[in-house]
């Protein structure tokens, strides 16, 4: 079954220097644009990271330091690519959790953003879990009849991806509405304010704090009795799509 598009979303996957948002960083991005006239694009980018990729993480996607020597960095490429996904929806494969805070970071620190917080996210893993529970490899073997060759380099996960997500709408007619709305809502395990959920909204919609001291607290609550609240969080060690979304709830609740 084909997607049914609004609107173009672009399904994408990251090899980075490793998992720590914030610290590490992209080494390679794929991604497949998919427009709601059935047209697409693919392409595949290399960045040198600025630092040194550590065997662990060339050890699981193969890219070492003397592959991306020679290529532009992230923020060489971030204004070029900040217009390819403006607009867009984002998917991919366990992307909620990493893929999209990780790429939000990486154009943050180029002082872009691209308000995630505006975009539906459809994360292909969690619809496998809530459905199958299983990986990525047997979730593609499972869904499409098809060994996944390849695994673990971006070209081939993300165009894996694609195909499940295509092969689970399929498979789950009487569950998944053809939406990325709807599956964008579907795969969404946690309501975060921000990509790290350190704010979360209640079962009313309101931005709750979901850590620290305040945990539990209205956002709006917390910044009126503790005018310093803000300026902690914003010298502090959050990344910076935490930081933004702060500074856009202080904008909204000021002077209420």
């Amino acid at each position: 079954m084909r997607l049914k598009l609004e609107r173009p979303i672009i399904f994408f996957d990251l090899e980075t220097t490793g998992l720590t948002i914030g610290k590490d960083h992209i080494v390679e991005l794929c991604y497949i644009r998919l427009e709601p006239n059935g047209c697409e694009r693919a392409e595949t980018l290399r960045f040198n990271p600025g630092m040194p990729i550590p065997k662990e993480a060339s050890d699981v996607h193969g890219i070492k330091d003397a592959d991306v020597k020679d290529c532009p960095t992230f923020a060489q490429k971030a204004p070029e690519l900040a217009k390819i996904f403006e607009g867009c929806d984002l998917a991919g494969y366990n992307s909620n959790k990493f893929d999209v805070p990780m790429l939000a970071e990486e154009f943050a620190l180029c002082g872009i953003d691209i308000h995630v917080n505006e975009k539906h996210l459809v994360d292909v893993q969690n619809i496998f879990h809530k459905m199958e529970q299983r990986t990525l490899v047997a979730a593609y073997k499972f869904y499409c009849g098809k060994n996944l060759e390849n695994a673990h380099s971006a070209l081939a996960d993300t165009r894996a991806t694609l195909e499940v997500l295509e092969a689970q709408l399929d498979r789950y007619q009487d569950t998944l509405k053809n939406d990325v709305a709807f599956l964008a809502d579907f795969t969404q395990l946690s309501k975060g304010v921000d990509l790290a959920c350190r704010f979360v909204f209640d079962e009313k919609g309101v931005e709750i704090v979901n850590f620290g001291k305040y945990k539990g607290q209205p956002v709006k609550d917390v910044l009126k009795k503790d005018p310093n609240y803000k300026h902690w969080m914003l010298q502090g060690d959050f990344t910076q799509n935490t930081k933004q979304t702060l500074e856009r709830l202080a904008l909204k609740y000021a002077g209420k």
